[in-house]
């Protein structure tokens, strides 16, 4: 029976040379890593297990940092060192300025008579006209800034983009977010009513 020739792919890796562990007196082989400091996690000594055992139990990653540092470097870990914001600080500025509010919902500056038009302009009048601009539909129609007839697909798109715009988690908890977003969902509940009937 003939032998193969072993093939060249499936030959055994040569040994790697083995180094010298760096405690100063130390003639051991260095086969194990630990980092050169905080600031080089990516260069290592080479040391033999017994030292590697004993750089490891007296090295402190948080060497030479104060309390605010630590606690920065701890935060800045969870997110794997990326940037990051609270949650609803990134949003478009002044976009509530753009926003039409004629009941002043959103400002916090409704009118107590709550007579208003639903294009924005107040109503002086009192009387039927003032009644029917405080309807629950009329006002509905004001928090979506919509104009009849609108579509059910319509009215859906627009309460989607109402909810994540006000949704009190994208405003830390805001309690006027949260006001705010009760009656986007009262007005959707009084449209998608009126839309069905």
């Amino acid at each position: 029976m003939r032998r193969q020739p072993t093939d060249p792919v499936f030959a055994a890796e040569p040994e790697p040379p083995v180094r010298a562990c760096e405690h100063p007196g130390c003639p051991g082989g260095g086969e194990f890593r630990a980092p050169k400091s905080r600031l080089e996690l990516d260069r290592y000594y080479w040391f033999c297990l017994e030292h590697v055992r004993a750089y490891n139990s007296a090295w402190n990653y948080y060497a030479g940092m104060n309390d605010s540092e630590i606690e920065a470097e701890i935060r800045h870990d969870t997110v794997w060192q990326r940037p990051s914001w609270k949650l609803g600080e990134r949003h478009t500025p002044g976009y509530a300025e753009r926003m039409r509010d004629p009941f002043g919902f959103y400002s916090g500056k409704a009118h107590s008579n709550g007579a208003h038009r639903s294009n924005g302009r107040a109503n002086g009048h009192n009387g039927e006209a003032a009644a029917r601009a405080a309807s629950a539909r009329e006002q509905a129609l004001a928090v979506f800034d919509l104009e009849p007839p609108f579509t059910v697909v319509r009215l859906k798109a627009r309460y989607k983009v109402l909810v994540k715009m006000h949704h009190p988690d994208a405003h830390g908890g805001d309690k006027a977010a949260e006001e705010r977003l009760k009656i986007i969902n009262q007005a959707y509940a009084t449209l998608k009513a009126s839309c069905f009937s």
